[in-house]
């Protein structure tokens, strides 16, 4: 299916191919409470910009102690989270993305990768990185980007961009004007807390969406391998049932689904709807439904020569998992540091069944389901237990 290409790609800033542009329960009874104090945005900007980085760290400050005033609750893994306009935030990572959100410019020709931790986030960079930049890096080239370069260097988280300019004290607007066109970039936020200038610039977003169960069950690994050291874990059952009360990270995953669901049907051309299990059963024809929407299809000549079959084998988590900046290099952050190859585990369909027992996927399937009722969309794709 590819009837979301934007027919007036030509008019995009052109890309390197020379086509055109890719174009707890207590704490959640008193989330309101100081979300307000949030609202002023004004002369946020200012200070983000200053070149010196003093007015970015002011700016900064302000936002850590704003999000310090946000309700809290005890995390699926090690970590607490921040409650703010109805979402679970990592609260370490609260002040950067409220930073973010009031700062920063989104242009035309950029492209926001959106998903829920452990639905595909790395699989997506990867595809979309290989998509956008075919002109320049061939797929089949044997210095590709992705051969010697882990997918979330190539395609940066945006609050990952505000969190090093925290360290460093440079003004994050610095590092992302320097972005060379068409910027690619990944939120986990939803929709709703999206930078205003992302739906008002028609940039296009990408959203990838994966079964509750499985991305529940990838996450609780990934969780407990980049855990601190010295720290310990929710347990499992625990952390479960807060799954089900809507506590995770960027939660309720059923809300934070439905905002996407419903804007790739308000705006087809710049929002669309991907689902991880797609990728896994029809790779070929997801990566040729991407760069149509991207603005950016394949031509003739690249059909016939299996670009898109060269860029699936590319990125497949077989190919990237042997990557040696993916399984010896290390993803460092302002609030920890992991290996990389905590990104690449199984990336299986079902593979919950090994983890959570039939009554628990019934019950998180039933869950999920009674929530989105009435939206016209699904987030399970399997019911056998």
């Amino acid at each position: 299916m590819e009837g979301v290409v934007n027919t007036d790609w030509h008019a995009w800033p052109s890309i390197d191919r020379g086509v055109g542009p890719p174009r707890p329960r207590n704490a959640m009874a008193t989330a309101g409470v100081t979300e307000h104090l949030l609202s002023p945005r004004a002369g946020a900007g200012d200070d983000m910009s200053a070149g010196d980085g003093e007015g970015w760290c002011n700016a900064l400050a302000k936002y850590e102690a704003l999000a310090s005033s946000l309700p809290s609750c005890h995390g699926l893994g090690s970590a607490p989270y921040r409650r703010y306009g109805g979402f679970w935030y990592p609260a370490h990572l609260m002040p950067a993305t409220l930073a973010a959100r009031d700062t920063f410019v989104a242009r035309p020709s950029d492209v926001i990768l959106a998903t829920m931790p452990k639905s595909g986030s790395t699989w997506l960079k990867a595809l979309a990185f290989c998509v956008v930049h075919r002109g320049r890096h061939a797929p089949a080239a044997g210095q590709h980007p992705l051969l010697h370069s882990s997918p979330h260097d190539l395609v940066p988280f945006l609050h990952s961009i505000y969190e090093i300019s925290r360290s460093c004290r440079v003004a994050p607007g610095h590092r992302l004007d320097a972005m060379p066109s068409p910027r690619i970039l990944a939120v986990h936020e939803p929709l709703s807390s999206l930078p205003a200038s992302v739906k008002a610039s028609g940039c296009r977003v990408v959203y990838l969406c994966r079964d509750p169960k499985d991305a529940f069950v990838s996450l609780r690994h990934y969780l407990d391998e980049i855990k601190p050291e010295g720290s310990t874990m929710t347990p499992f059952d625990e952390a479960f049932e807060l799954l089900c009360d809507g506590v995770s990270p960027y939660g309720p995953m059923w809300d934070h689904a439905a905002e996407y669901w419903k804007e790739s049907l308000a705006r087809p051309e710049e929002v669309v709807f991907l689902r991880y299990e797609s990728l896994k059963e029809d790779g070929v024809g997801s990566v040729r439904r991407l760069a149509g929407f991207l603005g950016c299809p394949f031509t003739g000549e690249e059909l016939a020569g299996g670009v898109p079959e060269t860029i699936v084998e590319l990125c497949s988590m077989e190919r990237m998992r042997n990557v040696e900046a993916n399984r010896d290099g290390e993803h460092g952050a302002t609030w920890s540091s992991f290996k990389n190859s905590a990104f690449f585990r199984k990336g299986e369909v079902g593979d919950w069944k090994e983890h959570m027992s039939p009554e628990m996927a019934r019950r998180l399937d039933d869950v999920v389901e009674e929530k989105l009722r009435g939206s016209r969309m699904s987030l399970i794709r399997h019911r056998q237990y």
